[in-house]
C-alpha cells in the first residue's frame, strides 16, 4: 500500500489549525490539493502573533476555510460538521501544557474533555471516514520502563493534563465500540521546530537568552540522573499523521480504535539538548552562545523520562521519524533569528 497517497477529493476538518502542529497538518494537505476546513478559537495561552501568523501562511491557500471558534461550543463543531460535511477529522485542538494544568485545571476540562466530547458526537451524527486525534506521552506519566510501549499500563497519570489525554483515548474506544467510529489516537513525545510552541521549552530557553535571563533547568542539576527526553521534529509529526489520515483501523475490529506512539525512538538527555541549542543559536547567528543556566527542583507534573517505542506504528505505516536533534535544532535556531530579526548571518 502507497501511505504517502492523499486522497484529494476528500474534506479534511483539522481543529486546532492556528496551533503548531495543526498549521504543518493543514498546510501539508494544502500543498497537495486537499480541501481543509480548519477549526481554531485563537486563545492567548501563548503569544497570539504566533498564531496570527500561521493563520496567515494558510491564507493563500484557496481550498483553506477558517472557522474562528471553539471546539467546547457544541453548536460551533455541529455546523462545521452539518456544513462542510468532512471525510476525515484530525482533532488537535487542545489545551496545552503540563504545568499550565496545575494553576488552570477548568481550561482542561472545557476543551479537553467537553471540546472532545463535541468532535466524538459530531463524528457520531455526521459519520467520518476516519477521526484522528491527538493524545500525548504523558500519559504514561512516571512510568520506569522504557522505552514506552502503547501495551504499558497508563492508569496512573501524574498530572491533569495527562489524565485528560487518557480520557480522550478512554472516550475514543467508547465511541468507536458503540458506532463504529474509526479512530485513531497518536501519543506525540516532545515536539519541536520552527513556529512552534513559546511555552516549550526550547523556544523559552531561546527566548530567556536574548532578554539577558538565566534559563531554568528543572533537574535539580542533576547531570548523572538527568531528565531524557524523546524529541520529535514537527516535519515527521505530520508525516506520520498524513500516513495514517487514508489508512483507518478496519472495521472487523471488535472496536475501530488504535493508539500509537509517535516519537523520535532516540532519547537525549536534557542537557545535551541545551548543548545542541547553544550549537545551533552559534551557527545562526555568526558568535559563541553561551547559556547563563539556573538549576531548579523538578516541577510537580513532570516526569523523568520519555521514551517512544515506535514498532507499532513503523509495522502499521511503514514509518519512522527519524530527524536528529542537531538538523531539527538549526532550523529552529535560523527560523527564530529571522522571525524575531536577531542579528543573523547564515
Amino acid at each position: 500500500m502507497n501511505y504517502n497517497t492523499l486522497d484529494t477529493s476528500k474534506t479534511y476538518l483539522v481543529t486546532g489549525a492556528a496551533g503548531f502542529i495543526g498549521y504543518y497538518l493543514a498546510r501539508t494537505l494544502l500543498e497537495q490539493g486537499c480541501r481543509v476546513i480548519g477549526i481554531d478559537n485563537v486563545n492567548d495561552y501563548y503569544d497570539v502573533n504566533l498564531k496570527h501568523s500561521r493563520l496567515e501562511l494558510l491564507k493563500p491557500y484557496e481550498k483553506f476555510t477558517f472557522i474562528k471558534g471553539d471546539i467546547s461550543d457544541k453548536d460551533t463543531v455541529i455546523t462545521a460538521f452539518e456544513t462542510y460535511r468532512p471525510h476525515v477529522v484530525v482533532n488537535l485542538a487542545a489545551q496545552a501544557g503540563v504545568r499550565y494544568s496545575i494553576e488552570n485545571p477548568d481550561a482542561y476540562i472545557q476543551s479537553n474533555i467537553i471540546g472532545f466530547h463535541n468532535i466524538l458526537e459530531a463524528c457520531r451524527h455526521f459519520p467520518v471516514d476516519h477521526l484522528v486525534y491527538a493524545s500525548s506521552s504523558s500519559v504514561y506519566g512516571a512510568n520506569r520502563k522504557v522505552p514506552f510501549e502503547e501495551t504499558d499500563i497508563v492508569d496512573n497519570p501524574v498530572s491533569l493534563y495527562a489524565a485528560t489525554k487518557k480520557s480522550n483515548e478512554l472516550m475514543a474506544h467508547t465511541y468507536s465500540h458503540l458506532y463504529k467510529i474509526p479512530a485513531t489516537g497518536l501519543r506525540f513525545f516532545t515536539v519541536y521546530g520552527p513556529l512552534g510552541r513559546p511555552d516549550m521549552a526550547y523556544f523559552g530557553f531561546t527566548q530567556s537568552y536574548f532578554s539577558g535571563k538565566p534559563i531554568k533547568i528543572f533537574n535539580n542539576g542533576d547531570f548523572e540522573n538527568d531528565l531524557y527526553r524523546d524529541f520529535t521534529y514537527i516535519d515527521d509529526i505530520v508525516e506520520g499523521i498524513e500516513r495514517l489520515l487514508n489508512n483507518p483501523p478496519t472495521d472487523e475490529e471488535k472496536a475501530p480504535h488504535r493508539v500509537f506512539n509517535i516519537g523520535n525512538s532516540s532519547p537525549e538527555k536534557l542537557m545535551t539538548f541545551i548543548e545542541t541549542l547553544e550549537r545551533c543559536l552559534s551557527l545562526s547567528l555568526g558568535t559563541k552562545v553561551v547559556f547563563d543556566k539556573s538549576f531548579e527542583p523538578i516541577k510537580p507534573g513532570d516526569v523523568p523520562a520519555t521514551y517512544a517505542s515506535t514498532d507499532l506504528l513503523e509495522k502499521a505505516i511503514g514509518f519512522k521519524p527519524k530527524t536528529s536533534i542537531e538538523e531539527g535544532l538549526q532550523r529552529f535556531a535560523n527560523w527564530y533569528c529571522e522571525y524575531y530579526q536577531m542579528s543573523f548571518s547564515k
